[in-house]
């Protein structure tokens, strides 16, 4: 479909002159039609300049074409089926969320979701100027291992329970509201109580490739300072979620550190990962599975292990090195749960299974 006339625009629910201020007042976007096999999403601007739309992992920027001498600029953009995708308006150097979208992640995005992706129940729409509750329980880490010092944030669930390591911690605090979403699980009885520990990374690169740095500093260091925090919990069900390289880690330190996570729900972990992959031209072009696929092939007994994983169904070139270390993963004796989420590379896309696949991990 392509916009030619205000009729159009009617068709995508924007009734009204487009550009008035009668428009802008009931304009909600992005908007959907269907189009073959998938869809074509109106987005809208209202602004004097040329933008365009950055979208995460999924798309090169689209840019955005002015409805005649209006303010109202506008983009069609066509998307597959099953798609939910994290974007920006992009206007120079900045970044802004999306004001004619009540769906957002932190200050400066948005989400958009086709009509025929999956709910993603407990999550709740947030807003660009909406502040997100932080945990009251800050703890100061000062790592020997790790070098320097971070703010963790700790949560107790329905009162407490098994430790929930999230990694990029941050990103769960500030743009995804995790607090509330788990509190939402755990109430409808989707989740049992847990405690979540919010575990920022300084240097994502170096502290979540498969080097035994992080998870000894875990171990000797961050546990041991949660147990004191006065917050109730319980190490002995210890579930690490992580995604992309903190998807890797999870898996690394169930490998290598059994004793310590026997339990790992992880969305869309960097299986392409080898020494010196991520400086190449081309870093998903090398072996399938990457070094942990080689650490598999050693069959290690995996047998107390739970590992849920998940990728997005958009990510084509992610799909081989993550099929192909699951079915390893589950020949070594793990028993394993294989998802595939309606995104790209996308965090707005893993919420859902980041709860569904921690609830799996902590079954008896």
């Amino acid at each position: 479909m392509r916009l030619t006339g205000e009729a159009d625009f009617a068709a995508f629910g924007l009734p009204g002159v487009p550009g008035t201020d009668a428009f802008w007042a009931t304009a909600r976007t992005p908007a959907s039609v269907p189009d073959g096999d998938g869809w074509t999403t109106l987005f809208l601007r209202r602004g004097s300049g040329a933008a365009s739309i950055g979208f995460e992992s999924w798309s090169a920027p689209v840019p955005l074409r002015r409805w005649g001498e209006t303010d109202c600029w506008y983009a069609e953009v066509r998307m597959p089926p099953r798609l939910r995708v994290t974007y920006q308006f992009l206007v120079g150097d900045a970044a802004y969320a999306d004001p004619c979208n009540p769906a957002g992640a932190g200050g400066d995005r948005s989400v958009a979701a086709t009509p025929d992706a999956p709910p993603q129940p407990h999550w709740p729409a947030v807003g660009p100027d909406d502040v997100l509750p932080l945990p009251r329980t800050r703890l100061r880490w000062a790592s020997e291992r790790l070098g320097g010092r971070r703010t963790v944030r700790v949560h107790a669930v329905g009162g407490g329970g098994p430790v929930v390591l999230l990694l990029d911690g941050d990103d769960w605090l500030y743009l995804h509201p995790a607090t509330t979403a788990f509190e939402s699980a755990v109430v409808s009885g989707d989740l049992p109580p847990v405690t979540l520990v919010f575990v920022p990374a300084k240097d994502r690169a170096a502290e979540f490739g498969c080097r035994p740095a992080l998870w000894e500093a875990v171990r000797d260091e961050l546990l041991p300072l949660v147990a004191g925090s006065g917050v109730r919990a319980d190490p002995d069900r210890l579930v690490v979620a992580g995604q992309s390289l903190g998807g890797l880690s999870a898996l690394y330190a169930a490998l290598e550190f059994p004793g310590l996570v026997s339990r790992v729900a992880c969305q869309s972990p960097s299986l392409w990962w080898s020494p010196g992959a991520a400086r190449s031209a081309d870093p998903l072009g090398g072996p399938a599975g990457g070094v942990l696929a080689e650490r598999l092939r050693g069959r290690p007994d995996l047998s107390g292990l739970r590992v849920a994983f998940d990728v997005g169904e958009h990510e084509t070139r992610m799909l081989p090195h993550c099929a192909l270390v699951e079915a390893l993963t589950e020949q070594a004796g793990a028993t394993v749960r294989v998802s595939r989420s309606a995104s790209g590379h996308d965090r707005a896309g893993w919420r859902h299974a980041l709860l569904r696949d921690t609830a799996w991990a902590l079954a008896r």
